[in-house]
């Protein structure tokens, strides 16, 4: 009887384990966490989300005209397409991280362009034009941030 016992006891442990999943919130302030199975939270969007005000939406930054430098013949970069077919699963290809950047940005998504990338299957950091301005964004894992200056 007590095999039994102990023996369902450690299924519904096993089962519970398994029943855990990640979850994403939204604070107060407007920035997505990250809550984590393992007790654990991060950031999803590090800096604080525009304020509204008088229902305008304040730009993350002032649009610049040709400030990017490109040329017109200009053509994207092919990224490793074995890295992002893994990043695909995490939603972490580089569709959307531009999707990203055009919603920080307050843009579409075709006025975003790649104009070079450091990429590995850990970690990224890939180099924008956003309307004419640079933007820089990281990705760790799965996560995708705006790379700033401390």
């Amino acid at each position: 009887m007590m095999k039994l016992l102990l023996s369902i006891l450690l299924c519904f442990a096993t089962f519970l384990s398994f029943a855990q999943d990640n979850h994403i919130v939204k604070t107060d302030d407007g920035r997505r966490v990250l809550l984590k199975a393992d007790f654990t939270w991060e950031y999803i969007d590090l800096q604080e989300a525009p304020k509204e005000k008088n229902n305008t939406i304040i730009t993350p930054q002032s649009v610049k005209k040709n400030t990017c430098n490109t040329k017109d013949g200009f053509t994207e970069p092919k990224l490793n397409s074995k890295i992002q077919a893994t990043l695909k699963r995490g939603r972490a290809t580089i569709k959307h991280v531009k999707q990203k950047v055009a919603k920080d940005y307050n843009c579409n998504i075709e006025d975003v362009i790649l104009l070079s990338a450091k990429e590995q299957k850990e970690k990224a950091v890939y180099y924008f034009c956003v309307h004419g301005s640079k933007a820089t964004y990281k990705r760790i894992g799965n996560a995708i941030i705006k790379a700033f200056k401390i």
